[in-house]
């Protein structure tokens, strides 16, 4: 990437657009650095309904959290996250267990990989920053100044101006497409169903405890793949804590104003991924009760406790989404406008690998406009550093996202499929017997997994 000259002043106020999880991370980054900064939110408040489930924190987005957030809200980041999983078991769609893998969990905080809801997620980083957030601003476009400073409009007739504008905007960036035009989205051919179910005592006997005891991934002769987990948390229906909770645990999430705003309970995650062709061509369009009958339709010959556990979703937690991922872009000339996570390296969604792409990105750009703030670059030498490492990083991941959960995969093609996944299945039930070997994968996909983190 080449730099273009900037004699501009060290970063005194930034700009970022979007309060998703890489935005608002870096907000807080740049506080503790002694950096203004502005979040400025399209939604209208910090509540803004129904949306996401449960995300998947990895050793590398851990480790960003710990270095972006002040020490007393990591804390209660950690206190707000559901209970560790126990396994990763590997199921047919009648419920026989083809491979389980027991998690060594372990007090190395190098290894950790913790489970949060979307929406605990967005209440914990909105904490501390509160001041710092305009919602209800809907951005359009900005301006590059010759001083070396960026204007940022606003649908509503509004304009802020900063030193650095920071695209946190998501997939659908409204930045990157006045930025980098030519930037690509390609569609993977993946299509995903996904939903909540209340986890109530009577909804807990629906499926065998070893489907909730952790994450419990389903694989069907017919291309389709689903994903199961039950997300339990330390406070009970009416926001009080439960019995037993860790003593320090209580007392950080009785103290946590985020905790009014959360409506989050105990609950069971499910996810339903095929190929396009598998599903109606309107699918996307598709809302609610229609999507649930298009769940139903397609999983009639499953288990009885699945197609239960499909027909007590609440339809408002429903959604449908295609699976797309970033294009490699090539080098562009660094400027005080850069981006973050899915702003620029959209990835396909297993393991919430866009969300810790864009906590590290996140930790990655806020080291690097503090070392400017200190004299040590200018602004675009910052921007230029960050952008090295992220653009290296996040690409390739971005890739590798797409080959791993593409619907161009060996087990969504409609001949080969069925003896893909026969091989599969019989390989998992061999591992399935070995105790050493199930250790090893164990110790990879469980306890250590970190894609493409590049740390």
């Amino acid at each position: 990437m080449s730099v273009q000259p900037d004699q501009s002043a060290p970063p005194g106020h930034v700009l970022i657009i979007g309060a998703g999880t890489g935005g608002l991370c870096l907000a807080h980054a740049l506080r503790r650095s002694g950096i203004d900064a502005v979040v400025y939110e399209r939604d209208r408040s910090r509540t803004p309904g129904p949306r996401g489930s449960r995300v998947t924190i990895d050793p590398g987005g851990g480790r960003a959290l710990r270095a972006c957030l002040p020490p007393d809200l990591h804390d209660t980041f950690a206190a707000a996250c559901a209970r560790p999983p126990a396994s990763l078991t590997v199921l047919t769609e009648q419920l026989s267990e083809v491979l389980r893998l027991p998690r060594h969990g372990g007090a190395d905080a190098a290894h950790i990989v913790r489970q949060v809801d979307w929406m605990t997620l967005r209440q914990v980083l909105l904490t501390g920053v509160e001041d710092s957030v305009r919602f209800g601003k809907d951005f359009t476009r900005y301006e590059q100044h010759p001083d070396g400073t960026v204007t940022a409009f606003f649908e509503d007739g509004s304009a802020e101006t900063g030193d650095v504008l920071v695209a946190a905007d998501g997939t659908s960036s409204a930045v990157r497409r006045q930025y980098l035009p030519h930037a690509r989205l390609d569609d993977s051919g993946l299509l995903c169903v996904t939903g909540k179910v209340p986890l109530t005592a009577e909804n807990r006997g629906i499926l065998p405890p070893p489907a909730l005891d952790g994450e419990s991934l389903i694989f069907t002769t017919k291309g389709y793949l689903c994903a199961v987990e039950a997300m339990e948390f330390n406070w009970d229906t009416d926001g009080a804590m439960k019995k037993g909770v860790d003593d320090g645990d209580a007392a950080l999430l009785a103290a946590w104003p985020g905790l009014r705003y959360d409506d989050t309970r105990d609950y069971i995650s499910w996810a339903l991924a095929a190929a396009a062709s598998r599903f109606p061509a309107d699918l996307l369009a598709t809302r609610g009760h229609g999507l649930l009958e298009v769940v139903l339709d397609r999983t009639s010959r499953w288990h009885p406790g699945l197609r239960t556990l499909f027909g007590l979703t609440d339809p408002a937690t429903c959604s449908a989404t295609g699976v797309r991922t970033s294009a490699a872009v090539p080098a562009w000339p660094s400027s005080n406008v850069t981006l973050l996570g899915d702003a620029i390296h959209t990835m396909a969604p297993g393991r919430s690998m866009g969300t810790n792409a864009a906590l590290r990105d996140a930790a990655r750009l806020s080291h690097a406009l503090a070392a400017a703030r200190e004299g040590h670059m200018t602004v675009v030498e910052a921007v230029h550093r960050y952008e090295t490492r992220m653009a290296a990083h996040g690409f390739e991941a971005a890739r590798r996202s797409r080959l791993r959960m593409g619907g161009g995969s060996l087990i969504h093609k409609p001949v080969v499929g069925p003896s893909a996944l026969t091989g599969l299945r019989m390989g998992m039930r061999v591992v399935n017997r070995i105790p050493w070997a199930k250790r090893i994968i164990s110790d990879f996909l469980c306890d250590r997994r970190e894609f493409g983190s590049g740390d």
